[in-house]
């Protein structure tokens, strides 16, 4: 069946009987389709989709794992209408000409600014209603963020996530959710190519070419490896062992921007590893958690 909302829920009930369910991704099963779209031209292009040797499966998440996800998309969809409260702060206050500092002074400043300024009774009451709304946001992430936490704690995979260099909470989670017990991905660079971490290729001729990350997968995860990166990166000078070594040698060489992109793809390996293999990660020193 083709990967899609429905088909964790399809997977678990077909594995109750003696089938074997096995999730297809969709962009994997369009080139097969011959004609216009119906259910049976659909069915049949996953039938020749499926049957190919070479075609790679989708693994079914565990119900740990969906919970996790919805966590996740929830605090996003939060962290957005906060962000978005915060910016229509700043727009309603430039029309009356009132200017403040960008980012989150506007919520500390607003009361203060409401009483020094004479506006409209109306306008007054809209701007502190949308102070409440973000106070309500930002209490909600809170509560998110601590049943994440203690989910996470209750993993035996997340807390062993945890251990890596700079990876926090949110980080080890998402790790969870996408990764499982890490048996989907044949080596660590499979992983890492997963969520777009490696160079994209573009050879042709017995020639060679490889360009920037391919950014494929999901961007969250990529972004949030990425400031975990960043994060070791400006502790570097407190960390020690052969990671600390390598990031010192390649900035040395390359500009801080790629560093950051390749550190990324050595921690996405790390995480695959203690997948895998059921370790934890030894840095020989404290890292910052981000």
């Amino acid at each position: 069946m083709p990967s899609c909302f429905f088909t964790a829920f399809g997977s678990k009930r077909v594995l109750c009987g003696t089938l074997i369910a096995r999730e297809v991704s969709p962009q994997f099963v369009r080139p097969f389709v011959k004609s216009n779209k119906n259910d049976f031209v659909d069915a049949e292009a996953i039938c020749e989709a499926a049957s190919r040797p070479s075609m790679r499966f989708v693994s079914p998440k565990t119900e740990a794992q969906q919970t996790l996800s919805v966590l996740h998309r929830m605090r996003e969809s939060l962290v957005r209408d906060r962000t978005k409260t915060i910016n229509q702060l700043h727009g309603f206050l430039l029309e009356f000409g009132i200017s403040l500092p960008l980012g989150r002074t506007v919520i500390k400043c607003l009361p203060s600014v409401l009483a020094e300024h004479e506006l409209p009774i109306r306008l007054s009451t809209l701007l502190q209603q949308l102070h409440a709304h973000f106070g309500y946001l930002d209490e909600q992430i809170t509560q998110l963020d601590k049943e994440m936490a203690g989910q996470l704690a209750d993993d035996d995979l997340g807390s062993r996530l945890l251990s890596m260099p700079g990876v926090g909470p949110i980080t080890a989670s998402l790790l969870a959710v996408e990764m499982g017990d890490g048996k989907q991905f044949g080596c660590s660079r499979d992983f890492a190519a997963s969520i777009g971490l490696v160079p994209r290729q573009y050879s042709t001729g017995g020639r060679s070419n490889l360009k920037g990350i391919s950014k494929r997968g999901d961007k969250s995860l990529r972004c949030l490896l990425v400031q975990c990166a960043r994060a070791y990166m400006q502790r570097l000078d407190c960390q020690k062992g052969a990671l600390a070594d390598w990031v010192r040698s390649l900035l040395q060489r390359r500009h801080s921007n790629v560093v950051a992109c390749a550190l990324a793809n050595k921690l996405a390996r790390i995480a695959w590893a203690i997948s895998a293999h059921h370790t934890v990660f030894e840095a020989g020193s404290d890292a910052m958690a981000a």
